[in-house]
């Protein structure tokens, strides 16, 4: 049987906790005992874990024998801010399909309450990137940048750039990645799309414009269709 895998707040040696809410779930959701074993993550390595302690929000693990893991993909997702219910599941199902990190973008088609209230919502998302992260047996999580405006992205620096524009319709996506070597940077836009001059922006500053096909899909839906592309072509 596959053990169960959690990413562990604190690592010292050969022992490891998790504590709070992480630690609670475990306890009175899943109803740990002391004596199981679970694959304790640290962030670069996952060993095997004995449950050795369990008080107040804590339950301490001794550790054993390393395990595999895989990498995350060197993919940072550029993502446009849009209705936080999907973005959300943006950020979850691209966690699990193996990305290493997303930074929110504050684009002009984000709605205005929304990029106000973004860097409230940072917290939610880390919270939501770690448990994605533990149901898809990763090692760590993705990072989770501070939400920016896109004039801050466009000159980060990758392998390959590429921004996904609905009035791209020479190049699809998979073509673009035939070169993927290094860092990919994917930026995908906001509800409605990326405007008109911030995509002449990404053009100006080096990037590569790519499309998901002819029809016309939901943000988050782009997302998550992207990612897997890109992701499975690295794999």
């Amino acid at each position: 049987m596959t053990r169960r895998r959690w990413i562990a707040d604190e690592v010292s040696g050969n022992r490891a906790a998790l504590t709070g809410d992480h630690a609670d779930h475990l306890v009175r959701v899943l109803r740990a005992r002391v004596g199981q074993e679970f694959d304790i993550a640290n962030g670069t390595v996952v060993r095997r874990g004995r449950i050795v302690s369990i008080a107040d929000a804590r339950v301490e693990f001794e550790l054993g024998e390393e395990v595999a893991a895989a990498s995350p993909a060197n993919v940072t997702l550029l993502l446009g801010i849009f209705k936080f219910d999907r973005m959300e599941w943006a950020i979850e199902k691209c966690t699990e399909l193996g990305v290493a990190r997303i930074v929110p973008v504050i684009a002009r088609r984000t709605d205005a309450h929304l990029a106000a209230a973004s860097a409230k919502r940072a917290d939610r998302w880390r919270r939501l990137a770690l448990q994605a992260s533990e149901q898809s047996r990763r090692a760590a999580p993705p990072e989770i940048a501070a939400a920016v405006k896109l004039k801050e992205t466009t000159g980060l620096p990758g392998a390959l750039r590429i921004v996904l524009a609905e009035s791209e319709n020479q190049t699809p996506l998979r073509d673009a990645l035939t070169s993927a070597e290094g860092e990919i940077l994917l930026a995908v836009g906001p509800e409605g799309g990326w405007a008109e001059d911030e995509v002449q922006l990404f053009q100006t500053a080096g990037w590569m414009s790519a499309s998901l096909g002819p029809t016309i899909l939901r943000a988050e839906t782009a997302a998550i269709a992207a990612t897997a592309i890109v992701i499975s072509e690295l794999t």
